[in-house]
């Protein structure tokens, strides 16, 4: 009597096929000793930035100071799109970034990375009429630039449609084709779609420039000859730039993130929820939620790599004695409050701002040397589509007057909202 025998997997091989492709990134040792376009900066602003380039023609080199790409500010931020913008300047920017994302796979070229896209809603809510006011105003204005999906949602519609809200609201601004998505998805897409070369652990030094233009780019991997580098790390760019004797008008601000990994009390399918009262908000994600708090009296800080975080604002959101507690609005926080069984970790990062709180974009006073930083936190937004501004700008396509986000503009003062 024989017994037949089927092969069965090892443990080594189905943890192999569980494992997804290996990126088809170009990674180098070292930098090439010419090249097109020397982008510095390897989260999403230069991942735009390179793909951008790509699609115009040009073949773009990544150099990242760090070991691994976008793990600096793309790492920590809170994987929220919105069009729900106070602006028709940025609210065009991200029309065009959700068009690219909505189609992504098919525009990059690519099927390793998806922006993983869920519609999930905005919901700004307030409980202060003159907040209320404003958001009635806001969302005219809104309709005014074509952006007629927004709702403004009363006390009733509200506790009927989110009725794991209290009865305090009383009225909310909302958009259900708002929501989340993945942002180190989308970086490493869009360098995946650009054919980009990558060097890591890649620090740039400075410049070598002739005559007012750029020459090169000093790396700590060595001199790279160029006649175009594009400035795109973030909230180091203010430091690089001054190397170059450019003051940029840019300061860097911390911004924490609250990570509860496991709080299956917070609702999967809600919304960003945002009490626009206190500016406080928070999002389901994992198997809990991020809970963040943009305090506009956070003073600006030194640019770092090493941003601390500060657990004290762990407390202002989930004790629901806190002036700023999510429980104002939504009782279930003040259950896993009294529950106490919940843990939580920190992130932080540091918002890029600029006088007008809009980014800056296009060529410096050196030939050659561009700039694109300055988002104002919302970055992953808005860069996918607004690195093609700039990339037009260096082939020649548009006029500096095209270009509002250019560095010499006029900064007028506006209200703005850092989320």
């Amino acid at each position: 009597m024989s017994t037949m025998v089927r092969d069965r997997p090892s443990l080594e091989s189905a943890h192999t096929r569980a494992l997804p492709a290996p990126s088809p990134l170009l990674y180098l040792t070292d930098p090439p000793p010419t090249v097109d376009l020397v982008i510095i900066g390897g989260g999403i602003v230069g991942a735009a930035t390179a793909f951008h380039a790509a699609r115009a023609g040009l073949r773009p080199l990544i150099v990242e100071r760090r070991p691994a790409l976008c793990s600096l500010t793309t790492a920590v931020a809170t994987g929220g799109y919105r069009l729900q913008f106070d602006n028709p300047v940025e609210l065009a920017l991200v029309r065009q970034t959700m068009d690219l994302l909505n189609n992504f796979e098919e525009v990059t070229g690519q099927h390793h990375y998806t922006p993983q896209v869920r519609p999930q809603g905005y919901l700004w809510l307030t409980a202060n009429e003159r907040v209320a006011a404003r958001q009635r105003d806001l969302v005219a204005r809104q309709h005014g630039w074509g952006q007629t999906d927004i709702e403004l949602l009363s006390q009733d519609e509200l506790r009927y449609r989110f009725p794991f809200l209290s009865g305090t609201a009383l009225q909310a601004r909302f958009r259900q084709g708002d929501g989340f998505l993945n942002p180190r998805q989308v970086a490493m897409g869009l360098m995946t779609g650009a054919r980009a070369r990558v060097v890591v652990d890649c620090g740039v030094l400075g410049f070598q420039i002739t005559d007012g233009r750029l020459a090169g780019v000093e790396t700590s991997r060595g001199v790279i000859s160029t006649r175009h580098a594009v400035i795109a790390c973030g909230p180091l760019s203010g430091m690089l730039a001054a190397s170059a004797g450019i003051d940029l008008p840019i300061t860097t601000i911390r911004r924490q993130k609250v990570i509860l990994p496991e709080a299956r009390i917070v609702p999967p399918e809600t919304p960003m929820v945002i009490d626009e009262d206190t500016g406080v908000h928070w999002r389901p994600a994992m198997q809990g939620a991020y809970l963040l708090f943009s305090d506009p009296r956070t003073p600006p800080s030194p640019p770092t790599e090493q941003v601390p975080t500060d657990d004290s604002m762990v407390f202002q959101l989930l004790n629901p004695n806190s002036p700023l507690a999510l429980a104002r609005l939504a009782p279930f926080w003040r259950r896993l409050w009294e529950h106490n069984t919940v843990s939580w970790c920190m992130q932080a990062g540091q918002y890029t701002m600029t006088p007008d709180h809009l980014p800056l974009i296009g060529p410096s006073s050196i030939e050659g040397l561009w700039v694109h930083t300055g988002y104002n936190g919302h970055g992953v937004m808005l860069s996918p589509a607004a690195a093609k501004l700039l990339i037009d700008a260096l082939i020649g396509v548009i006029t500096p007057s095209d270009n509002p986000f250019r560095l010499d503009r006029v900064f007028a003062d506006r209200e703005h909202v850092s989320l």
